[in-house]
């Protein structure tokens, strides 16, 4: 888990710079329109919906572009169908990879996205090669210079639901089944805790340990490209790097 939790903090501050924020923006609206299409835009009906919504808002992302996405979602609004769609494939070093998109052009984005693991020496595999290796799971992670007490912590997500409290070094990671996420990310809220990110996501069973710089290099970089695509909303991989390293290739 803690090649995740690595993953997910970089792509959290990365998602905080200005210059990806127009990029962000797209994809939390895409989100918010997908969620308002299958589930209807009633945020207390459709817990997907809210959890797009609040996630939008939590970024910034005006009240009324939400709004408008919520319409174009339930059909009151005109808009571009968007459909799901996820791809498997592997990095280098064997390490699996779970790309989930949101597509108005599915043969466009299969191309795209097989071209983007080719180039940085990666493949795509075909579906079911490698989300066995994978459980979805809701992710809170808490950054240990927000001065929380782990003790505190610990005992206000198991009260509400977690599954574990980590201790991952830089950060605490809460882990909840997909239908105590919301249960237990709320109670967080209410508690007062602040959270660097709070997602549902996809946790590896195992992971693959990069132990050399060049290795750590080469996964990351086919992973910053997936996540750089307009049509990517999620990556999730299984890979384990050692702190130190991970800190050096982190800030090239």
């Amino acid at each position: 888990m803690s090649g995740h939790s690595k993953w997910a903090t970089t792509k959290h501050q990365k998602a905080a710079k200005d210059k990806v924020r127009g990029k962000l923006f797209a994809k939390l609206i895409r989100q918010v329109e997908v969620a308002a299409r299958e589930g209807g835009g009633d945020l207390s009906a459709n817990a997907t919906l809210r959890a797009m919504y609040d996630k939008a808002r939590e970024a910034s992302v005006p009240l009324d572009t939400i709004e408008r996405a919520v319409k174009r979602g339930t059909g009151e609004l005109e808009g571009v169908t968007y459909e799901s769609v996820t791809y498997e494939g592997y990095a280098s070093n064997g390490v699996a990879v779970i790309v989930e998109c949101l597509t108005d052009n599915r043969n466009r984005t299969t191309s795209e996205v097989k071209n983007i693991f080719t180039r940085n020496g990666g493949s795509l595999a075909e579906p079911g090669a490698v989300a066995w290796q994978f459980h979805r799971k809701g992710m809170i992670i808490v950054d240990k210079t927000a001065g929380v007490d782990e003790d505190e912590l610990m005992m206000a997500a198991l009260e509400a639901g977690a599954e574990d409290v980590a201790d991952q070094g830089d950060t605490f990671d809460i882990t909840t089944a997909p239908t105590d996420f919301t249960a237990v990310r709320d109670a967080l809220a209410e508690a007062g805790v602040p959270m660097a990110s709070a997602d549902p996501t996809m946790v590896a069973t195992t992971a693959v340990p990069l132990t050399t710089e060049a290795a750590a290099r080469n996964v990351l970089r086919v992973l910053d490209a997936l996540e750089d695509h307009d049509d990517v909303q999620n990556v999730y991989a299984n890979f384990d790097i050692p702190d130190e390293i991970f800190q050096a290739v982190s800030a090239e």
